[in-house]
C-alpha cells in the first residue's frame, strides 16, 4: 500500500507521512532481529573453538583470527548504513542483508559438512608435538568466504533494525515519545535474550551434538526471521533516504571557509542572529535544530550574500550557502565525536576481560553434574542473563524511582548512563583480577587445567551484563538521539564501529604487554594456550587502570556535552529570501 508523501523543503526529496503504529509493528521486528540475532551469534560465538578443533589452529590463533573478524564484523554496520541512508532506505537493507547473512551461513555449514572443505582431524598426540595438518588455500577461502558474507549481511541489518523500529514511534506524540525510551531498553533485552539462548543451545547442539545441525539449525532460523519480518510489510512505517549523508557535511565545510572573513549578524544574541541567517522550513513532523552559539564559525555558512538565492528561495550554490539546519547537523556529529571515543576504549576494557574470561573457562572444571558437560563458549551466557533480567528491573523500577529524585525523563541521562557503565566495567577488571589470582593458586592437573570450577567467574560475568545494561543500552539510545534524524542508521553504525576498534585495539595491546612482560628472559604474562600459568591477573589490573583514564576523559567530555536542541517545525514557509537577498552581505 503506497503511504501519502509530503515534499522536504530543504532537500527537494519526497518523504513519506508517518502515520505510526508502535507498538502493533514490534512483534515483526521484534521477531525478526530475535530470529536473526539468535543465528548470527550461535554461528560466531564459538567460532573460536571451531577454528581450534575444525582448522587445527592454536587456541590464541584463533582468538586472533576471531578478533579480526569480529571488528570486520562490528565495521561493516558503517557501510550498511551509507547504503541505508543514502539510498536504499532501512526496510530493503534489512530485507537483502538477511539474504546475504543466510547464504554466509550456508556455506559455513558446507565446511563443517562436506570432508574437502576442513581439513584432516588432529589427534591428541598430534596437538601435543605440533604435527596438525593446516587448512589448505581452499578450505580456508570456504570459511572466510562464508564469514565475509556474514559480516556483509550483518552490516545491513545491524545498523538498521534499532531506528527502524524507532521509527514506528511518532516523534510528535507524547506518549510515543515516552514508549521509545522504554523500546531501546526492551529492545537490548530481547537482544540479550537472544543471544544467552545462542550462547546456551546452539553453542550445546555445536559442541555436544554435531558441528554441521549447529550452523544448519541457525541457517533456519535466518530464513525463518526472513519470512516474520515480510509478514509486517504492510503495517511499517517507512522513511526515504536523502541521498548523501555526507554531501550536507562537505558542502557546510567549504561554505564556512568560503566565508571565513565575513563576520556574523548579532554574534552574542542567538535568537536575532536567527533571523539574519539561511532558514528555510522542512518538511511537517521533522525534527529542525535549533541554532546554537557553539562551534559558531560553522554559522557562516548560512550568511546569505547578493546572489546566493534563487528567486524561489533555494540556494543558487548549496556549496556557498547552507541552511542552519546542515550547519547544525554538522556541530551534532562534532559534539558526538569524543563521547565516541570514550565508548571505543569502554570496549577495550569490557572485551579484554571477556575474551580472556572465556580462555580461562575453557582450562577450568566444566562439568554440572555426574552427566552434563557445560560447552566453553556457554559461559559467556551467564553475562547476557544478568543483562536481560537487569534491563527489566531497570525499566520498570528503577527509572520510576530515580526520575522521582532527578525530575528527569528516564531516571538520568544518557550520558549519566554511559558513565554508571563505565565505573562498573572497572570493577568487573578488578573482581577479575582476584578471581584469576585465586585460579591461578589453584592446583592445576596433568593437562594444566583447573580443578576449579568454571562458575568462579560469575561474578566479573554478572558485572559484565550490569555495565552492558547501562553503558551499551545508552550508547545506542545516546547514537540514536543526538546524530541528525536523516542518519539514523549511521548513528547505530558508529555504536559498532566502537566495538570494531576495540577489537583491533585488543590484539596490539596484549602484544605490547606481552612484549614487556617477556624481556630479560622472563615468562611472558599471557602465555599462547596456558592462560592460567600467566599472570592474568596483573593484566587485568592494568585494564582497570585504563578504564580509570577512560571515565576521566568521558566525565569531562560528558560535562562540555551540549544535547541537541530540537522543536518540531509545524509553520508554513513565509520567508521570501529572494526579496531579501538584495540587503545581504556582498
Amino acid at each position: 500500500m503506497e503511504q501519502p508523501r509530503v515534499m522536504d523543503e530543504e532537500h527537494g526529496n519526497q518523504v513519506q507521512e508517518r502515520k505510526s503504529r508502535g507498538w502493533k509493528t514490534m512483534p515483526y521486528i521484534l521477531a525478526n532481529e530475535a530470529a536473526s540475532k539468535i543465528a548470527i551469534s550461535g554461528v560466531t560465538a564459538n567460532l573460536t573453538i571451531y577454528m581450534s578443533d575444525y582448522f587445527n589452529m592454536t587456541l590464541l590463533t584463533a582468538n586472533n583470527v576471531s578478533s579480526i573478524f569480529s571488528g570486520f564484523f562490528n565495521f561493516s554496520p558503517l557501510l550498511g548504513a551509507f547504503l541505508s541512508d543514502s539510498y536504499l532506505g532501512q526496510y530493503p537493507t534489512i530485507l537483502y542483508s538477511s539474504f546475504v547473512n543466510l547464504l554466509g551461513m550456508a556455506f559455513l555449514t558446507l565446511s563443517a559438512s562436506v570432508p574437502c572443505f576442513k581439513p584432516p582431524k588432529c589427534s591428541t598426540s598430534d596437538q601435543e608435538i605440533g604435527k596438525c595438518v593446516g587448512a589448505s588455500t581452499f578450505q580456508q577461502a570456504i570459511l572466510y568466504m562464508s564469514l565475509a558474507f556474514l559480516a556483509i549481511g550483518y552490516g545491513g541489518t545491524t545498523p538498521c533494525s534499532v531506528p527502524f523500529g524507532a521509527d514506528q514511534f511518532d516523534k510528535t506524540n507524547e506518549q510515543h515519545e515516552k514508549e521509545t525510551k522504554s523500546y531501546y531498553n526492551w529492545y537490548y533485552a530481547l537482544l540479550a535474550s537472544a543471544i544467552f539462548i545462542a550462547y546456551t543451545i546452539i553453542v550445546y547442539i555445536q559442541s555436544e551434538v554435531s558441528w554441521p545441525i549447529g550452523f544448519g539449525v541457525p541457517a533456519g532460523l535466518m530464513a525463518f526471521s526472513i519470512v516474520i519480518f515480510l509478514l509486517g510489510t504492510k503495517l511499517y512505517t517507512y522513511v526515504a533516504p536523502e541521498g548523501s549523508i555526507f554531501t550536507s557535511i562537505a558542502q557546510v565545510l567549504v561554505a564556512s571557509i568560503l566565508k571565513r572573513n565575513l563576520k556574523l549578524p548579532y554574534p552574542i544574541d542567538v535568537d536575532q542572529q536567527v533571523k539574519e541567517l539561511y532558514d528555510p522550513p522542512i518538511s511537517t513532523g521533522k525534527f529542525k535544530l535549533r541554532l546554537t552559539k557553539q562551534f559558531r564559525f560553522l554559522n557562516k555558512a548560512a550568511i546569505i550574500r547578493e546572489g546566493d538565492i534563487n528567486q524561489n528561495g533555494s540556494p543558487r550554490n548549496k556549496w556557498a550557502l547552507c541552511s542552519i539546519q546542515s550547519v547544525e547537523e554538522l556541530k551534532c556529529l562534532i559534539r558526538i565525536i569524543p563521547v565516541w571515543f570514550s565508548g571505543t576504549f569502554y570496549f577495550l576494557v569490557l572485551t579484554q576481560l571477556f575474551n580472556f574470561t572465556y580462555l580461562q573457562g575453557i582450562s577450568m572444571y566444566h562439568k554440572l553434574g555426574p552427566h552434563f558437560t557445560i560447552p566453553p563458549a556457554s559461559i559467556y551466557s551467564i553475562s547476557y542473563l544478568s543483562l536481560t533480567l537487569f534491563i527489566p528491573l531497570y525499566d520498570i523500577i528503577l527509572v520510576p524511582l530515580a526520575s522521582k529524585i532527578t525530575n528527569i525523563e528516564g531516571g538520568i541521562t544518557v550520558l549519566q548512563r554511559q558513565g554508571i557503565g563505565i565505573f562498573i566495567i572497572i570493577i568487573a577488571n578488578l573482581v577479575g583480577a582476584l578471581v584469576a589470582k585465586k585460579i591461578q593458586d589453584s592446583p592445576l592437573s596433568s593437562d594444566g587445567t583447573s580443578s576449579l570450577s568454571v562458575f568462579w567467574l560469575t561474578p566479573q560475568l554478572v558485572l559484565i551484563g550490569v555495565s552492558a545494561a547501562f553503558n551499551d543500552v545508552g550508547q545506542i539510545e545516546f547514537f540514536n538521539t543526538q546524530f541528525p534524524e536523516h542518519m539514523s542508521a549511521l548513528s547505530t553504525a558508529v555504536f559498532y564501529a566502537s566495538m570494531a576498534v576495540a577489537n583491533y585495539l585488543c590484539i596490539p595491546m596484549v602484544n605490547i604487554v606481552n612484549s614487556v612482560t617477556s624481556k630479560n628472559g622472563k615468562s611472558a604474562w599471557l602465555n599462547d594456550n596456558e592462560i592460567l600459568i600467566g599472570r592474568l591477573d596483573l593484566f587485568y589490573y592494568v585494564v582497570a587502570i585504563l578504564g580509570v583514564v577512560n571515565l576521566l576523559l568521558f566525565l569531562v567530555s560528558a560535562h562540555f556535552y551540549q544535547y541537541r536542541d530540537l522543536k518540531i517545525h509545524r509553520e508554513p514557509s513565509n520567508s521570501n529570501y529572494s526579496e531579501m537577498s538584495s540587503s545581504r552581505i556582498e
